[in-house]
């Protein structure tokens, strides 16, 4: 019988879409942040949140449908983790962020505040998304990468290295923003264009081609 780290309570809420969540309780020690008893997040069933690693759901968060957090990743405060979402190794979705669809976040990146992680994209790494800011389609975000304001980055499109995307900006196509570069204000950095080194693309500025 394998030793379980936790447990699904008697404590329920439904969603709007009828799915019920449980509660759940530590039934050991986890890591240096939850002790035995102590109640957690919420789940929809036992396969939403694995029994190995110190992964685990805090607060009033919530994982369900086929969605998966494991290994030591945490998920906290009001953040919803749905669909086929998988949140892992030491990723930490928190606040209202929210990720959905087929959206990976793993390594050590951030979700939070109310951004938003769908589609088939990616952050990875030490990449941070933050604010009201949108990763989506298959778009990748890695490095030390930091997409955050009401920014976002979508379709094929690859933010990584040092980059900055903020503000209103967005990045999209098949663009790529790596190095320092920061598009910000209005811009948008679309097509095959690149944008590297420590360039700046502000205000209502349009690369492309």
């Amino acid at each position: 019988m394998k030793y379980l780290k936790y447990e699904l309570t008697n404590t329920t809420k439904t969603l709007a879409n009828g799915t019920v969540l449980h509660q759940i309780r530590a039934l050991r020690d986890i890591g240096d942040f939850v002790k035995a008893g102590d109640l957690g997040g919420w789940i929809e069933k036992e396969a939403n949140l694995s029994q190995a690693g110190d992964c685990w759901v805090f607060d009033n968060a919530l994982v369900c449908d086929n969605a998966r957090v494991r290994d030591n990743a945490q998920v906290r405060d009001n953040a919803h983790v749905r669909d086929n979402a998988h949140v892992c190794d030491n990723a930490l979705v928190y606040g209202d962020a929210m990720v959905f669809d087929n959206a990976l976040v793993c390594d050590n990146a951030l979700v939070r505040d109310n951004a938003w992680v769908f589609g088939c994209s990616t952050v990875c790494d030490r990449a941070r998304v933050c604010d009201n800011a949108w990763v989506c389609d298959n778009a990748w975000v890695r490095d030390n990468a930091r997409i955050r304001g009401n920014a976002w980055v979508r379709d094929n499109a690859l933010v990584y290295g040092g980059a900055t995307v903020c503000d209103n900006a967005g990045v999209c196509g098949d663009a790529r923003a790596f190095g320092d570069a920061s598009p910000c204000g209005n811009a948008w950095v679309f097509d095959n264009a690149l944008v590297c080194g420590g360039a700046t693309v502000c205000d209502n500025e349009r690369v492309c081609e």
